[in-house]
């Protein structure tokens, strides 16, 4: 379980193809307090370690993931996104996330407001999945690369985020662009919501 508050936007070192499945490298500054089978969210995606060297470590991501998020489309120097998983005893200063990816999106526009920024993302809209809770509203929380963000101007098929400068800088948000590929998980909450009500 993870909060969506990103801990280190952390760079790809190696890839290594095996099979269906991408062994990724990564280079971050907390390696030191990891453990083997140890979860941490890569854009949002929950992988576990398989290996520790240094300041770098291992996770694998299988056919399912990569087909399911952004994950196959790094390149050694890019940033990930990455947070360890929440601690029980402490705030959740984001919200519930699991670290499943429900599907990408395409970033389509981003524009700057006098020192923060505006990023409207589009995804493939599916009636049935919305009636399932996959969808975003007004105000309410998406997870965006691993980033827990409020969502405005929710539409079927986009939404926006606002993003402040800190955000921007210490995430991956700073590569993002027009075209851009992202991960997004919707709501839990509104997802078990729209199930009760389907058999209310």
């Amino acid at each position: 379980m993870f909060s969506g508050i990103v801990e280190e936007a952390a760079k790809v070192v190696a890839i290594k193809h095996d099979q269906g499945n991408v062994h990724l490298t990564m280079e971050c500054s907390f390696t030191h307090e990891l453990k083997i089978d140890q979860s941490i969210a890569h854009n949002g995606v929950c992988l576990t370690v398989v290996e520790i060297d240094d300041n770098k470590y291992t996770v694998t991501a299988i056919k399912e993931t990569l087909e399911r998020s952004n994950l196959g489309k790094l390149e050694i120097g890019n940033k990930v996104n990455l947070e360890r998983s929440m601690i029980m005893n402490g705030r959740l200063d984001g919200h519930i996330v699991q670290g499943h990816v429900d599907q990408t999106a395409t970033c389509t526009e981003v524009k700057e407001a006098d020192g923060s920024w505006y990023f409207t993302f589009e995804y493939e809209f599916n009636k049935d999945m919305a009636r399932q809770g996959y969808m975003t509203v007004e105000k309410g929380s998406v997870c965006v690369n691993g980033v827990s963000l409020t969502v405005c101007n929710s539409k079927d098929n986009s939404f926006q985020v606002a993003i402040i400068p800190y955000t921007y800088e210490h995430t991956n948000f700073h590569q993002i662009k027009a075209g851009s590929v992202v991960n997004l998980e919707f709501d839990i909450v509104g997802k078990y919501l729209s199930k009760m009500m389907r058999y209310a």
